[in-house]
């Protein structure tokens, strides 16, 4: 589970505990008071990942309180699991009655999250019939912004649902691109895990390859609750494929590549996001995970000079190295806090349509550059990134930012 100092956990501790409690006293309004939601899975497989997630908001949220609030209103963080304990993954049922939850308590104006597609696909209905606005850093499948299916995801009318990463559209793709451009590869086995976000990617990344002159020899769907893929990694080794990618994430994904080290030891492996992530990294472990590719859907910032006093700031306040999921993240809720400023500072009433039309409007400048989103709510900007794990030993092994070296932005599609 994600380790977090114990003031950090108080602190959330006691956020979740007063939020939780205001719904239906209107009294509150008074004490101006603004919640932000959170829903992330918390325990299990995708632990790690959603305690950088929900990190980078609450320190956001906590630089913005430190200021001085905005317009007099306080802004609180409602932070909420939805990974199940069955499972062991996320859980996109418990998401959506996190929603609801959020959806109850009327100071709550706008979401950050979720971190799941296939979450996502189950909350953002809710929160359309509710009109709240919710913001994420690692949602990337496209459905949830397409217009050709507005009658699932904007029920209650305007989109509700934004982004400062880009989509599997382009994610899977790009990296398709590079196995063939660059990786010289000819026959490859395409894997899924069965969630939404992961046959998406493995989806657009067949579908490129194909295009770029690629035998997709075998695609094919896993299950994450078996323990053996040995069958389908052996027929693909009988095929002779010189190439694997995986969509999904590493509840199935370590498992892959524990077995495929066995099986396909030194033909070229990726994957999407959802390998990029330190619990593939712990989950996998060496020498398995080495040499692994993996996109995220935004660019490579945490080098850049002009986000390295931000990073300090951050080790320094949350004892821990900010990854390119906490540069998403924080940059979402700064896009939730600056629009619940502009609505404070309009005289407009704090109400979420207003927070969510103010979002929709929003130019700001974050770490990740300006952020804008066109009439769908995706993100501007389309540049993956591509890294590829090189083992660091003087780092923990779950560190991101050390066992992912940066190779550099994957050619569009």
């Amino acid at each position: 589970m994600f380790a977090i100092p114990r003031r950090r956990a108080l602190h959330l501790a006691g956020a979740t505990a007063l939020t939780s409690g205001l719904g239906g006293l209107s009294a509150r309004a008074a004490e101006k008071i603004v919640t932000i939601g959170m829903s992330f899975p918390l325990t299990g497989s995708l632990a790690l990942q959603a305690g950088i997630a929900r990190d980078a908001a609450v320190y956001a949220i906590d630089q913005a309180n430190a200021k001085g609030g905005l317009g007099g209103f306080t802004l609180k963080a409602m932070v909420l699991d939805d990974a199940s304990t069955t499972t062991g993954q996320y859980d996109p049922a418990i998401a959506a009655t996190n929603a609801r939850k959020m959806i109850g308590d009327p100071t709550v104006m706008a979401c950050v999250g979720p971190l799941n597609s296939g979450s996502a696909k189950a909350v953002v209905p809710v929160l359309s019939q509710a009109g709240l606005p919710t913001i994420t850093g690692s949602a990337t499948n496209p459905d949830l912004t397409n217009p050709k299916f507005a009658s699932l995801y904007r029920v209650g009318g305007k989109p509700v649902f934004f982004r400062t990463v880009t989509t599997d559209a382009y994610q899977g793709p790009n990296l398709a691109n590079y196995f063939a451009e660059v990786l010289k590869v000819k026959k490859m086995i395409v894997l899924d895990d069965g969630g939404a976000y992961g046959v998406g990617m493995a989806d657009a990344f067949a579908a490129e390859a194909k295009k770029k002159g690629i035998d997709v020899a075998i695609r094919d769907r896993l299950d994450p609750l078996n323990a053996d893929y040995n069958t389908i990694l052996t027929k693909a080794k009988s095929l002779g494929v010189d190439g694997l990618y995986y969509g999904g994430d590493p509840l199935a994904g370590a498992k892959v590549a524990k077995q495929s080290y066995e099986v396909l030891p030194s033909i070229p492996k990726g994957g999407g996001d959802g390998v990029h992530t330190p619990d593939m990294l712990t989950s996998s472990g060496t020498p398995a995970i080495e040499g692994w590719y993996a996109t995220s859907a935004a660019a490579h910032v945490l080098e850049e000079p002009s986000v390295q006093e931000w990073a300090k700031d951050y080790k320094a306040k949350m004892h821990q190295e900010p990854a390119d999921y906490t540069i998403t993240y924080y940059d979402a809720a700064s896009v939730v806090i600056d629009a619940i400023g502009r609505v404070a500072k309009s005289g407009k009433p704090m109400t979420r349509d207003n927070v969510r039309d103010a979002i929709a409007a929003t130019k700001l400048k974050t770490l990740q550059g300006e952020i804008q989103f066109d009439p769908n709510g995706d993100t501007l900007s389309k540049v993956v990134a591509i890294y590829q794990v090189k083992t660091d030993t003087a780092f923990p092994a779950g560190d991101v930012v050390h066992q992912f070296r940066y190779v550099g932005v994957a050619p569009e599609a």
